[in-house]
């Protein structure tokens, strides 16, 4: 008995703690919501810099990740093509298949029969009549390559490509392989020059924010002065200024989601149709929701690390007289 009854006021008394840190909390955020929309233009002008300041990396990004998207059905049309001698065998055919698949640096092997490669021509170049015309089909047999792309090297392609055109059955071997290099590279600068970026243009978020925070600390000096004279705490004056830099850090976010949701949006149609031109399904592709989440949980990081530089540095100078 005597247990339990001490038990149940440790209890009681961390509930009631937790209840008033809660019940803090949430008088400091509403607190701070006031503050922000007691200057509306003020907070517009701040939340509107950090949205486009967010804006630019997560462009960039989306950019990168269309990009990525559009190389990767290039990246399967980079093929070895095999052209091989005329007059095999249907057996020897699937023989050099099986075996080059076990090939290091190929990943998958494609047979095109003589017949298939004819029936594609016609229906590439709609002559239907040239079959009857030629008589006998002069296409042979093609095996098509699909090399390892991340794995394989400029050299190590060349000197595949050198053992595949040594093998008796292939006639001839194409591989286009260097423009396929240059593009991944082209994406690889690209993507460390995003990455450049966002760390640039998230210390000029602090940097906003932080400053956002020292002129509102400057604005209530003698607010602070007072409620430091009554036994306020640094901690429960820091509380508000923190709020605000987190509401101003979502509201950027939720901007910068804003423009490039319609910069997509019209950029969506131009886009579709220079697809069609290329025969292709592309459609540009925007943020996923754990994507939007992140730049939420970024511009909310940012917007409280700012804030909490200003007000540690500000607060702790500002004395009652």
């Amino acid at each position: 008995m005597n247990k339990r009854s001490g038990l149940q006021p440790s209890r009681y008394n961390l509930k009631k703690t937790f209840s008033t840190w809660l019940l803090q909390h949430a008088q400091a955020s509403i607190f701070s919501l006031g503050q922000l929309f007691k200057q509306p233009l003020n907070s517009f002008l701040t939340t509107a810099v950090v949205g486009i300041a967010l804006s630019l990396p997560a462009g960039f990004y989306l950019l990168l990740d269309n990009s990525q998207r559009v190389a990767a059905d290039w990246d399967n049309s980079s093929e070895i093509s095999l052209f091989l001698q005329t007059g095999l065998e249907q057996e020897q055919v699937t023989e050099l298949a099986t075996a080059l698949g076990q090939w290091n640096g190929i990943s998958a092997v494609r047979h095109i029969s003589p017949e298939q490669a004819l029936e594609e021509f016609i229906s590439q170049t709609g002559s239907a009549d040239i079959s009857s015309t030629l008589g006998e089909n002069p296409l042979p047999a093609i095996l098509l390559l699909q090399p390892e792309i991340e794995n394989l090297s400029i050299a190590a392609g060349e000197e595949m490509l050198e053992k595949l055109r040594a093998l008796p059955e292939v006639d001839s071997a194409q591989f286009d392989r260097q423009w396929i290099q240059r593009l991944f590279a082209i994406i690889d600068i690209v993507r460390k020059a995003v990455t450049i970026l966002a760390i640039v243009l998230a210390i000029a978020v602090l940097l906003i924010v932080g400053n956002t925070i020292r002129l509102a600390i400057y604005n209530r000096r003698s607010e602070i002065e007072v409620n430091k004279l009554f036994g306020a705490t640094d901690a429960f004056i820091q509380r508000p200024f923190l709020y605000s830099g987190i509401f101003q850090g979502i509201g950027g976010s939720l901007m910068a989601w804003a423009l490039l949701s319609l910069t997509l949006f019209l950029m969506e149609a131009p886009v579709s149709r220079l697809a069609e031109l290329y025969a292709s399904q592309f459609r540009l592709h925007g943020l996923a929701f754990s994507e939007v989440l992140f730049l939420l949980l970024s511009g909310a990081s940012l917007g409280l690390a700012g804030s909490w530089v200003s007000v540690k540095r500000h607060i702790r100078d500002i004395e009652p007289a």
